[in-house]
């Protein structure tokens, strides 16, 4: 998936609830040539088989190269490192999740209110992540990349970009860096396999967030 890099939605930025937004890639390469996009699909479609049969935790650079019949090199040129590869893996997912909440049908998508949207958003996150968490977590080598990854930064975008259609009170791009951490993904996975603490009860949690939040004189 390609596209621009989208950055947060600056205090001077209009609060349009219905602002189109475009997709953003979770950290990929901008715009390839032909070959070089089959390559890239090469080596992703031999890192997923790897990854279904030894998990994210036990997926090389070397184990890629080897199973698409090319030198290690060509992987490292290509995504750069390990966490470059995993979050290349997750590329295709996010666009999915993506074009749901930019222009799904309601009440995630825009035909509904950005309150509506507010409370549908973290449960469609929730659901999102627990099903690619090792994925995920795997490709946290660094605790600051995952602020600079574009999609993380356009999920910003669009939750300040909702607040402000609700009409919130408060630095709206702050809030939304709070309510997005209310769902990080390692929190979630935290809370949900070591804790013990079912999904449904996140959401709910996430509910009463948006719930304090909109009604805040």
């Amino acid at each position: 998936m390609t596209g621009p890099v989208v950055p947060p939605l600056r205090p001077s930025d209009p609060g349009e609830a219905r602002t189109n937004l475009p997709l953003a890639p979770t950290g990929g390469p901008p715009q390839l040539r032909a070959d070089a996009a089959r390559n890239r699909t090469r080596l992703l479609d031999a890192a997923s088989r790897l990854m279904a049969e030894c998990g994210a935790a036990n997926l090389t650079m070397e184990s890629v190269a080897a199973a698409a019949g090319v030198g290690k090199g060509t992987v490292f040129r290509r995504f750069g490192d390990r966490a470059g590869l995993l979050i290349a893996l997750l590329d295709h997912r996010e666009e999915r999740f993506q074009a749901a909440f930019l222009s799904g049908p309601p009440p995630l998508g825009p035909d509904a209110a950005a309150t509506e949207r507010l409370h549908a958003f973290g449960p469609a996150v929730l659901r999102h992540e627990r099903d690619h968490h090792p994925l995920i977590l795997a490709g946290r080598t660094d605790p600051l990349r995952s602020y600079a990854v574009p999609a993380s930064r356009l999920r910003l975008s669009h939750i300040t970009m909702l607040l402000r259609g609700a009409q919130v009170s408060g630095d709206p791009e702050l809030l939304a860096h709070t309510l997005l951490a209310s769902v990080d993904t390692a929190l979630v996975h935290h809370l949900t396999e070591e804790r013990g603490i079912p999904l449904e009860r996140l959401e709910e949690g996430w509910h009463h967030l948006v719930t304090r939040l909109v009604a805040a004189p």
